[in-house]
């Protein structure tokens, strides 16, 4: 997918759109997004949240999810933060790219190598009940960067996926493995 990203943050395409559908129900006290770009998946997350923090390194794209989140940090992932979400979602730069020219698209190796970085830092900021959902593509080596999500200690399904024409959009929620005494 060619994600547009001009004014210095991704503006909402159709995976953000298709991410918010699926946004819409889920339910909790706190949620975190992710290289939030414009923060339109904040926004989705604060109908349904009672704390919602939305974390970008771009300046430019933290002051506009501004305009409607009011917990903006600047920060790689959730490497700042050592708080405890109930969710945590990120659309992530999963093009695979040879170079970072677009640091809100470009993930290098096969689409992994930055969102595996991503997600290993969001990781840390998933409650014991909580969960992860992330959105890649077809055009990512998405198999592998499931496979990465399970070695950091989560279960993994793909909760839905859409079909266009260049590529499949796939949505996968991450949720802590309980242990019998949980």
């Amino acid at each position: 997918m060619q994600k547009e990203s001009a004014n210095n943050y991704y503006k909402p395409a159709e995976d953000t759109l298709f991410f918010a559908e699926h946004l819409q129900n889920e339910k909790g006290r706190t949620a975190l997004d992710i290289g939030t770009g414009s923060g339109f998946l904040a926004q989705v997350l604060s109908k349904n949240f009672e704390l919602v923090v939305a974390t970008d390194t771009d300046l430019k794209a933290l002051k506009k999810a501004h305009e409607s989140i009011e917990n903006c940090i600047c920060c790689n992932a959730a490497d700042a933060l050592t708080a405890i979400f109930d969710l945590v979602v990120c659309n992530l730069p999963y093009l695979p790219s040879d170079e970072v020219a677009d640091p809100a698209v470009d993930g290098l190796r096969d689409g992994v190598e930055i969102p595996i970085k991503i997600l290993s830092s969001a990781n840390k900021a998933i409650g014991n009940k909580g969960k992860l959902i992330f959105i890649t593509s077809s055009l990512a080596n998405y198999n592998e960067l499931i496979k990465q999500t399970q070695l950091l200690g989560l279960s993994t399904k793909i909760i839905a996926s859409k079909k266009l024409f260049f590529e499949e959009l796939i949505l996968v929620e991450g949720t802590r493995k309980m242990h019998k005494d949980d």
